[in-house]
């Protein structure tokens, strides 16, 4: 009886210590994660083979550099997976999880990438002005000239899957694509002017055989009068928004999205970011700017004073990352500006790494793990 009693008495202990040691443990993660930082401490650095114009992007569970003559897919230690050469003048990159697509904006060439290497290689009719991947490897492409411009869409292959031709008088100019991540919806903004008037024309296209369409695969659009939509994307296959010059709009559903949500934005729009589930906004209000962040059903989760319009800003991991040259500033989803601060050297990237506080630091030294310090 005397064991019995002692082991529950033990296990009771036990217990107790466990439920102390949670609570420290909690208290101390939100001291870390609700303090701000100033300085950096850096953990290890692994030089990088440097070329002229280099630049860097997350990429699955690695990092893709890339460049004028090729890009090569590093992981988070640097060390290279893969590598294939091309010959771009302006390369532009665009990441959506499991594949990335670099455009020649201006030119005719575009290269799908997959994590494990090239996927296939396109050569367009007409000059690429812009370029967005599905996950699937889905590319949509806006072709133009002085003359005419088009929407195509090609799988991951290289093969031509859609072909719209777009005209000022008709479908409108057109101002940005979006493709959902399963490759079956694309979304365009259109811009009319005529007569002194603005107004912008979005409209969804659904390629999947199984949902019933209207003539040229086109199921939704919608007007919106003295308006200009330059901004359009999905957060996922149901759910997608526009940003205008004053406004934000959220919509919903895949055969046929309804728009359910609208946000009035007072201040003047510099900069629009996003990544699957939130979208940020960098604005002006007089002579200060202000950062947003909204959840994908529109609702507002902070603004933020920053102190300047930084070139580089992103959202990822549940924290916006924002750079330009030296100095950084991080803010977290809750409005916590966990750092505000300068590097060493000039920042090509920073990632966010596993671990808490740390981040992955590409600038002039290589790739530096590095965390937050005090």
């Amino acid at each position: 009886m005397e064991g019995k009693k002692s082991k529950k008495v033990l296990i009771k202990w036990l217990s107790i210590i466990v439920v102390i040691l949670l609570f420290v443990g909690i208290g101390v993660y939100i001291f870390l994660t609700h303090r701000t930082y100033d300085k950096v401490r850096v953990l290890s650095t692994v030089a990088l083979e440097r070329e002229n114009g280099e630049k860097y992007v997350k990429f699955w569970d690695g990092i893709l550099k890339y460049s004028k003559d090729g890009v090569v897919f590093l992981d988070k230690k640097g060390k290279e997976q893969w590598k294939s050469s091309y010959q771009m003048q302006n390369p532009i990159v665009s990441v959506n999880g499991k594949s990335a697509v670099i455009v020649d904006k201006g030119a005719n060439d575009l290269v799908v990438l997959q994590k494990q290497g090239v996927k296939g290689e396109i050569h367009t009719s007409l000059p690429v002005e812009k370029a967005e991947v599905s996950q699937q490897g889905i590319v949509s492409a806006v072709l133009k000239d002085e003359v005419s411009s088009k929407i195509v869409c090609y799988d991951a292959k290289g093969e031509l899957l859609v072909e719209h031709i777009t005209s000022p008088t008709t479908t409108g100019y057109p101002l940005d694509v979006a493709i959902s991540d399963d490759g079956y919806t694309l979304l365009i903004s259109y811009l009319f002017a005529e007569q002194g008037k603005i107004e912008t024309k979005i409209a969804y296209y659904n390629f999947d055989e199984k949902t019933e369409k209207k003539e040229n695969h086109l199921i939704m659009e919608e007007k919106y009068e003295n308006a200009i939509g330059p901004t359009v994307f999905f957060f996922d296959n149901k759910t997608s928004a526009m940003v205008s010059d004053n406004q934000l709009y959220i919509y919903e559903g895949k055969d046929k999205p309804q728009k359910k949500t609208i946000v009035k934005i007072k201040e003047q729009i510099e900069n629009v970011f996003h990544d699957d589930k939130y979208i940020g906004m960098l604005l002006k209000e007089d002579k200060n700017y202000l950062i947003k962040l909204f959840d994908k059903s529109g609702q507002e989760l902070f603004s933020e004073t920053v102190e300047q319009a930084y070139k580089n800003i992103k959202v990822e991991d549940g924290q916006i990352i924002m750079y330009d040259g030296k100095k950084c500033q991080i803010i977290t989803k809750a409005g916590v500006h966990l750092f505000n601060g300068e590097m060493e050297s000039d920042i090509s990237n920073i990632i966010s790494a596993i671990g808490l506080n740390k981040y992955l630091v590409i600038n002039a030294n290589g790739l530096e793990e590095i965390r937050l310090a005090k």
